[in-house]
């Protein structure tokens, strides 16, 4: 024996022969008995027919509600970063009143704000470079590998170079610094061999050589950031939205710094231009920064280096909840502060917002 039972509006009309109603407050509750054969009987006790009406109503009022509730919201992460605005001075330490933040146009509560130290500190770092970039980047090798070793002992490092669309790492991720400067050398300088630097960095954020949730995600690119594949002056380039898209959804931050490739192309103001400002796109998306000096290559690398370890040592993790519609997806992000003074936030313009568990 197996009961069903299910809860509709009334309507005009008598009820179907078969079945036995109840009329509470404009909604009729059906109940139906069926019999291993399959034929319907009318159920032969009233107190038993009263009390599961009331307890299919009570079920029809509340948990569509909770239920819909939960539905529409999403849960994501974000890194923020704390740069002080004088020379030698100290990042203020942030509290979670001093944050607020909507996401996809709505406000989104703040459900935790983590400084990036100690345990919670994991430092994942690819620093990635373009293959066809001009072979005088030989002389920028001190500054990268002053850079690696100097990072904190327990950060994870690995090199990529930039081939084809892909993401070649020399390794994996390692705390052994020096055995991930092994795969540093000067680049081979042959024109459009990156095929597209955006290729590579969808590439790489799809294929992060790590598993851990909890790491941040840190990208070093090292690239004119010229787009063989779409020459078009437009910063809606596709490639470079998708590249967006895939960093944001992996959870990474990406760094740019300009160092013109090799090719006839690279050496015009029209690539140097629209070169940057696609970098300076995927930089203000994923919360990094775009470092550059004119339309030229820079004397050093350092004083961006300087700058990159300073801001790797004052960010947040911010843990939220958001209005979400239908899917998963990456949405716009916006940060405000309020009482923080001799600093400036710097935070993703994008976000990636998951589903939120059904308790």
């Amino acid at each position: 024996m197996r009961t069903g039972s299910r809860v509709r509006f009334a309507r005009s009309g008598p009820p179907a022969n078969h079945n036995k109603t109840f009329r509470i407050a404009s909604i009729q509750v059906v109940l139906k008995d069926w019999n291993e054969e399959g034929a319907r009987r009318e159920m032969r006790f009233p107190i038993l027919k009263a009390s599961l009406a009331a307890a299919l109503l009570l079920a029809a009022a509340v948990y569509p509600g909770q239920a819909q509730q939960t539905e529409n919201q999403g849960q994501g992460r974000a890194l923020i970063t704390v740069i002080p605005k004088g020379k030698n001075a100290s990042a203020p330490q942030l509290s979670q009143q001093n944050l607020s933040i909507t996401v996809g146009g709505k406000s989104a509560n703040i459900t935790r704000l983590t400084p990036a130290t100690g345990r919670n500190g994991a430092l994942e770092l690819v620093m990635m470079l373009d293959s066809g970039a001009s072979t005088s980047l030989g002389t920028q090798m001190s500054d990268i590998k002053n850079f690696i070793t100097s990072l904190p002992p327990d950060a994870r490092v690995s090199l990529a170079w930039m081939q084809n669309g892909v993401a070649h790492l020399t390794g994996p991720l390692t705390t052994d610094h020096q055995a991930a400067l092994r795969g540093l050398h000067i680049p081979s300088g042959f024109a459009m061999e990156d095929a597209s630097p955006y290729f590579c960095l969808s590439d790489l954020a799809k294929h992060w050589p790590s598993s851990d949730p909890n790491a941040r995600r840190e990208v070093v690119m090292i690239s004119d950031g010229a787009d063989y594949y779409y020459r078009s002056y437009d910063l809606n380039d596709p490639y470079v939205q998708a590249a967006i898209t895939d960093s944001v959804r992996s959870g990474l931050t990406v760094y740019t710094i300009y160092w013109r490739n090799k090719g006839r192309f690279d050496r015009t103001w029209y690539a140097n231009d629209l070169g940057q400002n696609l970098m300076l796109e995927v930089t203000q998306a994923t919360g990094g920064n775009s470092y550059w000096e004119g339309m030229g290559n820079p004397v050093s690398l350092q004083p961006f280096f300087k700058d990159l370890d300073k801001r790797l040592g004052n960010q947040y993790e911010v843990g939220f909840v958001a209005p979400l519609q239908n899917k998963s997806r990456v949405l716009n992000m916006k940060v405000k502060t309020e009482g923080v003074s001799g600093a400036k936030i710097v935070a993703p313009q994008q976000v990636y917002v998951g589903r939120t568990s059904m308790q």
